[in-house]
């Protein structure tokens, strides 16, 4: 018979239940703020007489910082715990939402809109909390929950922020609803920190021995961590590319120049930081405890740039592809693609539940195959389908990746406990960097073509999946303070 302590009642909000709670709302905060201006942008847009490329701007700027911000905060998580770092971030978030929503004129829009971009680290936060909370036969599950439900704050934004700007009334209207979720994360962050801790009582939070880069277990390792870091550093040369002069003209040309070049001094600088950290890979045999694959990492960063990166691209755009292909007003071709968000707070979870019961990489390897073939779907729509039949398919297709997200997000805490912060923020990075790679290419080609890019992308994660991905066994092992071993159950 199961053990109380082994059972997930969700109506609960006590032990380890009420964490999760307490977090998934904190996340659900930072996509209600991260978010909040979509909603908003007609009243921005009359407010400030923008042009249609400035509100695209607005649109690019704010996944922009979000790349190195989760790869930094899911570093910061690690050394200083969740509690403070949700905190920390939550009350950061509310006062540039307040700086954005005061904006004078465009420019200072613009700066804050990027700096807001901070606000979408909160989700790595959240992962390495659960992670220490639920036991693995949960994790899947639990950190489905965090990550849908917490997902589903830009959809509450979309839905409850125009209202709110209406009832406050006036021009200043939007400014005050932007106030609004300001304020309600500054509270929320106190009301976090005093109402959870980093781990059970009793339990120990593991932190990784050096600071500054990932710890790799090999000289294999070592080379593909540096190799994995360079499409973070691509995508925002890409998207400095698309604000530059010969696209978006908000940067100038010697803006867009010294952004290359300070991308190049920064991948070079965290190159030989890696090196610093893991320089004895090549001199000294890594104790057997210690060591754990690094292509676990890589697979599952690439998992996570077809999952969520074809969530963020697809949300972007499937509105206006109602619109074009079936000749339908914005509001209803809004409200018909808005049903594959919706699919959040039920597949995220499921991906997350169906990795807990069947086995992990099984679970991952079936949903992106499904994921492609969904995408290649949807690719045959046209104007001669029923929009109905249009409609199911998009969402039967949303299924598939936010159940594989749940699924990619099932494994990431089992890779290596002291080091999941800084793993599900290199994810969560290539989530953003996805989105971004998609968009450029849609930028190029036809929706059709669009959508096919993203199911071939699908099939090469499928393939190595298939091939290199390795199903969680046994035990994860971590040393205690006093130099004792800890045996973390991870299947």
């Amino acid at each position: 018979m199961a053990n109380d302590a082994d059972k997930l009642n969700l109506l609960s909000f006590s032990g380890k239940t009420r964490i999760l709670h307490l977090s998934w709302f904190a996340f659900f905060l930072t996509f209600f703020v991260w978010f909040n201006h979509a909603p908003l942008l007609g009243a921005m847009r009359e407010a400030f007489n923008l042009t249609d490329q400035q509100v695209k701007a607005l649109l690019i700027i704010n996944v922009t910082l979000t790349i190195p911000a989760r790869i930094i905060v899911g570093m910061l998580v690690d050394a200083f715990g969740p509690r403070r770092m949700y905190s920390l971030l939550l009350v950061i978030s509310s006062f540039l939402c307040f700086g954005f929503a005061y904006a004078q004129d465009y420019d200072q829009l613009l700066l804050m809109r990027f700096l807001m971009g901070f606000v979408g680290a909160g989700f790595v936060i959240g992962i390495r909390m659960v992670s220490e909370w639920f036991p693995a036969k949960q994790l899947g599950v639990a950190e489905g929950i965090y990550g849908g439900w917490g997902n589903f704050g830009s959809a509450a934004a979309a839905m409850s922020l125009p209202t709110i700007a209406l009832l406050y009334g006036g021009d200043n209207g939007w400014r005050y609803a932007l106030v609004t979720t300001g304020a309600l994360t500054l509270i929320y962050s106190a009301v976090y920190f005093f109402s959870v801790s980093d781990t059970p009582k009793g339990s120990t939070y593991f932190k990784p021995k050096k600071s500054g880069a990932m710890e790799v277990t090999s000289k294999t390792d070592f080379f593909l961590y540096l190799l994995m870091n360079i499409p973070m550093y691509a995508a925002l040369a890409v998207l400095s590319w698309k604000l530059g002069p010969a696209n978006l003209k908000i940067l100038s040309v010697a803006m867009t120049d010294t952004i290359y070049a300070v991308l190049i001094g920064i991948y070079i600088f965290q190159s030989i930081r890696v090196y610093q950290i893991n320089k004895h890979v090549f001199f000294e045999d890594v104790p057997e405890i210690d060591k754990y694959k690094f292509k676990q990492v890589a697979i599952l960063d690439l998992a996570y740039l077809v999952t969520f990166g074809s969530e963020l691209a697809v949300i972007s755009m499937l509105p206006l592809f109602f619109m074009d292909t079936f000749h339908l007003s914005a509001v209803t071709a809004g409200l018909l693609a808005s049903g594959f968000a919706f699919m959040n707070l039920i597949a995220r979870p499921g991906g997350g539940l169906i990795s807990d019961k069947f086995g992990r990489k099984k679970t991952l390897l079936i949903l992106i195959t499904g994921l492609a073939l969904g995408y290649f779907i949807m690719s045959n729509i046209t104007s001669g389908w029923p929009i109905w039949l249009a409609v199911i398919a998009s969402m039967a297709c949303s299924f598939f990746v936010q159940s594989g997200e749940g699924a990619v997000f099932a494994m990431v805490p089992l890779v290596k406990r002291r080091l999941t912060g800084q793993v599900a923020g290199m994810a969560g990075a290539y989530g953003n960097v996805g989105a971004v790679a998609f968009l450029t290419v849609l930028s190029f080609v036809s929706t059709q073509t669009f959508f096919l890019v993203i199911a071939g992308t699908a099939v090469i994660t499928v393939a190595a999946v298939a091939l290199l991905l390795e199903e969680p066994k046994g035990h994860m092992h971590e040393i205690m303070p006093d130099g004792t071993v800890q045996m973390i159950e991870v299947e």
